[in-house]
């Protein structure tokens, strides 16, 4: 039987970024976490954010529990003003205070090109931290936009400055 092969037209979202997000269970106190935002997170992406596309769960592994999800969004702008805003902002602030037992990863990709990553608390490496330098996120490899686009401020404001972040 022959093969359909099909492709899609990218041409509406050239600012489109994919993202890709995961927190891995390192401490017995990180399922509570784990279990605690899981439910926080569906009701925040079926909410609908303005710029997202499209949300998908993604299971990495069970032993150690290391979930995710991978999200398209229309473009880096609708993703930065999302991150700034609650719920978000609470939880990514709350977690940079304590981990809770987990680590946290995300790796954005560009349809105009380019990559970046974050791994914050990872017990163990993955994806690109598998095998390229990891280096401390200071500077302009702090925010995301500072890591895809040297240079370019964020658009919002960051939910807790590099000077705050690393006075405690």
């Amino acid at each position: 039987m022959k093969v359909e092969r099909q492709t899609v037209d990218l041409s509406e979202f050239p600012d489109m970024v994919v993202i890709y997000l995961g927190m891995r269970v390192s401490k017995p106190r990180g399922l509570r976490r784990l279990f605690g935002l899981g439910p926080q997170i569906q009701r925040s992406w079926k909410e609908q954010p303005d710029g997202l596309l499209l949300h998908e769960d993604i299971v990495w592994s069970l032993i150690p529990p290391h979930v995710g999800m991978r999200q398209y969004w229309r473009d880096l702008d609708s993703l930065e003003r999302w991150t700034r805003s609650e719920p978000h902002r609470s939880w990514w602030r709350d977690f940079l205070r304590d981990s809770g037992g987990t680590g946290f990863w995300h790796e954005a990709y560009f349809m105009r090109g380019g990559a970046e990553a974050i791994y914050d608390d990872m017990a163990a490496p993955t994806g690109f931290s598998r095998f390229a330098p990891v280096r401390p996120a200071r500077g302009a490899m702090f925010s995301a936009r500072g890591r895809v686009q040297p240079g370019r401020t964020p658009l919002v404001a960051p939910v807790v400055s590099e000077a705050d972040e690393h006075s405690s």
